[in-house]
């Protein structure tokens, strides 16, 4: 993911793990992948920054057999790649972060990061 790509906002595991997990016991993660969809399709399918938010907090796209109304996050890292505008991908941080309020727990203020690579 980012640790392949340069990009202005660049992040990797050791910051995401730095920065998200509270404490060392509390560590496992969750990994989503979007979009999903074939190679062929690729040329035809220009999504949104939204869309792609949406996508990945879709239980669908997770890479585990995890069911996310059984409990709650701590913290999420998004990584977006491509030519995306700083702006429009903390605007929708911002929103995701008051939509899915009670979906985090409440003891870690400002608990998504995100980061763009090229």
């Amino acid at each position: 993911s980012s640790l392949r790509f340069p990009g202005k906002l660049n992040g990797d595991l050791r910051k995401m793990g730095v920065n998200l997990v509270p404490f060392p016991r509390l560590h496992f993660f969750l990994i989503a992948q979007a979009p999903l969809f074939s190679p062929d399709n690729a040329g035809h399918v220009k999504l949104t920054v939204k869309e792609l938010n949406d996508q990945c907090w879709s239980a669908r796209n997770f890479l585990a057999n995890v069911r996310p109304e059984d409990g709650k996050y701590l913290a999420a890292s998004l990584i977006f790649r491509g030519n995306l505008a700083s702006q429009e991908v903390d605007d929708q941080m911002s929103q995701t972060q008051s939509k899915l309020a009670d979906d985090f727990v409440n003891w870690i203020p400002n608990n998504i990061k995100s980061s763009i690579v090229n």
